[in-house]
């Protein structure tokens, strides 16, 4: 691990906090399209209409993805303790 400055740490920090608001605004934009979106057809899925599936499963499993990606390549790891010199 990279030894970092507070600032390069609060810099990261704020990047990651960025990157997690325009997730959640994706995943609000994919439940109003999911839901709302296919309220009018008539396809049913276990005798489920499709608006409910895409508007739960669906935006769960889009979560899940959305939660791995930024993960795997948008968090970075970082030591957030105080300093080493005991």
């Amino acid at each position: 691990m990279k030894k970092m400055t507070d600032a390069e740490k609060f810099s990261l920090i704020r990047r990651e906090a960025i990157f997690t608001a325009f997730a959640l605004v994706g995943l609000i934009i994919f439940w109003l399209v999911a839901g709302f979106g296919t309220s009018g057809s008539e396809i049913k899925i276990f005798h489920l209409p499709l608006w409910a599936i895409f508007g739960t499963f669906g935006v769960w499993f889009f979560a899940i993805f959305i939660s791995w990606l930024l993960s795997h390549k948008i968090f970075t790891d970082m030591d957030l303790g105080g300093d080493d010199n005991d």
